[in-house]
């Protein structure tokens, strides 16, 4: 079986070689660049199952560069998991409304690293089991088969991550799961969860859905549950 590429992208060499030296010992193939504009030659050329993308970067900075890749059918599928040093809520939002699939804030752990690769990696090979009935509730429609959701006849485009989550409350209307449970549910149980990372895709996600994100209801002290 072919190594997977990941291809690295920070302004910082000791970073790089601490991606590089980690991801190569787990047997990945990897690339490591400092420049945005390099970032997006190589992931046109080399198509790479999976892009480490620094924010902060000279000239072109993380989140033009996800947005450039994301609206090119040529690369949009790559996956995405943003590199940061920022911690801030909006900025992670912001990442991830232009199509990543995860983000890591520095200084991090690289068994933590390796294991967000593992899960994006393993989510993008294989399909997720779960149910294909179409969902309508008021004004939302959910397509699982078509990866579609419409707000009033609206189409809203959504990351893989956030279009997991609201098809997995929406199948459950009423049931109340904790953040750990709808992580689990999502993308596996070995996923190293925090409070934070739900929190942040459930507040994209209600931006996207508009006038529908009122359907997703926080239950205090516990997570969240769907109710139309």
């Amino acid at each position: 079986m072919p190594k997977e590429h990941i291809l690295a992208v920070d302004d910082e060499e000791d970073i790089l070689e601490i991606i590089r030296y980690n991801l190569i010992k787990e047997n990945y193939y990897v690339t490591c660049i400092t420049s945005g504009e390099e970032a997006l030659t190589k992931a046109k050329s080399e198509k790479p199952d999976l892009i480490l993308l620094d924010l902060m970067l000279p000239e072109m900075d993380g989140f033009e560069i996800c947005k450039l890749l994301k609206n090119n059918p040529e690369t949009s599928h790559i996956s995405i998991i943003m590199i940061t040093a920022k911690g801030e809520e909006a900025d992670i939002v912001a990442g991830l409304e232009l199509g990543a699939d995860d983000y890591i804030t520095k200084p991090f752990s690289p068994k933590v690293l390796i294991a967000r690769i593992r899960t994006v990696l393993r989510r993008k090979r294989t399909p997720q089991p779960q149910d294909r009935k179409v969902i309508r509730i008021q004004n939302l429609f959910i397509d699982p088969s078509r990866f579609e959701v419409k707000v009033d006849n609206k189409l809203i485009e959504l990351t893989a991550t956030e279009f997991q989550i609201l098809l997995f409350l929406a199948q459950h209307p009423g049931w109340v799961f904790t953040r750990s449970q709808i992580i689990d549910n999502v993308k596996g149980d070995d996923y190293p969860v925090t409070d934070r990372s739900v929190d942040v895709q459930i507040v994209g996600l209600r931006k996207k859905l508009e006038s529908a994100g009122e359907y997703i209801k926080t239950v205090r002290g516990i997570g969240y549950r769907f109710q139309g």
